[in-house]
């Protein structure tokens, strides 16, 4: 009785753009099946990014699918192109995992190779935690270009209050809001006279007519705080502690906002400007989530001498009555972070080259098998040409017609042209696979030394690309790793086999 499988075909719209059809993915997975002989008893195509979105709901719908008709049409595998065409993140592969183990539906890929037990196991993690950290680094390529737009003085998405978006004004896509802008310059003349606070500016706006918004018509302080402090209004966009000048016009005169500046200063001691780099959104609350922020205290020893000290605490202005005093030094929260990064190395000397040692057996063993599909190609394009020739010398010699041989021409033209991208595929891939994952072992034996000599710009990074999610309780650093740091973290587990991966 021959095996059953399910096939899975997907390319995104880049992919297509370069030429890549699904057409030619499917006929790949379907001579793999062809090959070994297994009946194909559906297939699932789909034709779009894989990020988000329509292309999602087929791929739950082929999970689905396979569970509902596991035992029903004895499906034996899932059989895609390669493996980043089926697993985009770590949740799919846990996904897949699940339904080997609980239906016995194992993965097959054409170009992928696992081999078994613990090393096919291990080097099928590792390939779906690289795939899945290097999509969370795609939010990172975003950011970069929303920096370089602001750079050249760009908007980076809506326009502030008192401005509107203008989508058809290309040279100027930002124009002042006919009304509100009016009422962002009564904020700062008001305030410029010395004499008011936010809530009497309010109290001023809300008299004269002004409306913040249709479902909140009277300004809040945060309101006015956010616009007073705001550079934007003067002709400016703010890249972290940078400024550029913008393609948008000022509605708010340089020197107006500076006396805004100096009385704001004044009225809040704690504005000067200090480096407190571990704030501005990097840690969150663990009890209420709101962001850490981070305050300067001064304090004079018994010498005399006056010292600084950085501390952050929970900017809930209004906790909860059960809201723990959450209150850090920044010495300690720097050695907290450094503790919390030393987890990812291996301290072990031969636990961590054994590991290193195992990237590299799983990535030679996946080149020797495309060394061997390159050659059994090239092997391919050279029967393939002389096939054509011999075509050729008969049509010559008046034994084809000239339909017959057009059409065999156009079939070996294509046959090669196939055989020979596949012969590039097969030499470029490893080698970026390769780099990749050590890439990511590297930097995860080296994060608690590359932190102790950043400077804070470099720390920041550091922090974003290690971890994911960070928070701080009364007591202790929470933090959860991306992937795959989190399974350094978490300790190498590998049972003892999951069965024959193909």
């Amino acid at each position: 009785m021959s095996n059953k499988c399910v096939i899975w075909a997907r390319v995104s719209s880049r992919e297509q753009r370069e030429g890549y059809s699904i057409d030619a993915q499917l006929r790949i997975t379907r001579e793999r099946a062809q090959r070994e002989g297994w009946e194909v008893v559906r297939e699932f195509a789909v034709a779009e990014s894989a990020k988000r979105g329509a292309a999602r709901v087929t791929f739950n719908q082929m999970v689905r699918w396979v569970i509902a008709n596991a035992k029903r049409k004895n499906i034996d595998f899932i059989l895609a192109h390669k493996l980043d065409r089926i697993c985009r993140n770590m949740k799919d592969a846990v996904r897949m995992q699940e339904i080997e183990d609980k239906h016995g539906i194992r993965l097959a890929f054409v170009d992928n190779q696992f081999g078994t037990g613990a090393a096919g196991a291990l080097s099928f993690n590792i390939m779906a935690a690289v795939a899945q950290y290097y999509s969370d680094n795609l939010r990172q390529e975003v950011l970069k270009g929303i920096e370089e737009r602001v750079r050249q003085g760009w908007t980076p998405g809506l326009a502030a209050y008192g401005y509107m978006n203008v989508p058809t004004d290309k040279e100027r896509p930002i124009h002042p809001h006919p009304e509100k802008c009016k009422a962002v310059r009564r904020i700062f003349e008001l305030y410029a006279t010395g004499t008011m606070t936010y809530d009497k500016v309010a109290e001023v706006l809300n008299r004269e007519g002004f409306v913040y918004r249709p479902s909140v018509p009277r300004f809040s302080r945060t309101a006015i705080s956010y616009i007073l402090n705001n550079p934007y209004y003067t002709g400016l966009v703010r890249l972290r502690d940078e400024m550029y000048v913008g393609k948008h016009e000022p509605i708010i005169d340089k020197d107006t906002f500076d006396k805004c500046q100096a009385l704001l200063k004044r009225k809040n001691r704690r504005s000067n400007k200090v480096n407190h780099y571990l704030a501005s959104g990097m840690f969150v609350c663990a009890h209420c989530g709101y962001s850490i922020t981070s305050e300067r205290i001064r304090r004079k020893n018994k010498n005399g001498k006056v010292r600084e000290y950085v501390y952050y605490r929970c900017g809930n202005v209004y906790p909860d009555a059960d809201h723990p005093k959450l209150r850090w030094r920044q010495d300690d929260l720097e050695e907290a972070i450094l503790t919390d990064l030393r987890s990812i190395r291996i301290e072990d000397d031969e636990q961590r080259q054994w590991f290193r040692d195992s990237i590299i057996a799983a990535f030679q063993d996946d080149t020797q098998l495309r060394v061997q599909r390159a050659k059994s190609l090239k092997r391919r394009v050279s029967d393939l040409e002389k096939m054509q020739q011999r075509l050729l010398d008969a049509y010559l010699a008046g034994g084809l017609d000239q339909k017959t041989f057009t059409t065999k021409t156009s079939q070996f033209k294509d046959q090669i042209a196939e055989a020979k991208m596949n012969i590039q595929t097969s030499k470029a891939a490893p080698l970026t696979g390769f780099e990749r994952v050590l890439e990511v072992f590297d930097l995860a034996q080296e994060a608690a030394k590359r932190w102790e000599t950043a400077d804070h710009a470099a720390r920041r990074e550091l922090l974003d690309t290690v971890l994911l999610n960070r928070s701080l309780s009364a007591t202790s650093l929470v933090t959860t790793k991306r992937k795959p740091f989190d399974l350094l973290a978490e300790g190498l587990v590998l049972k003892k086999s999951r069965g024959d991966r193909i």
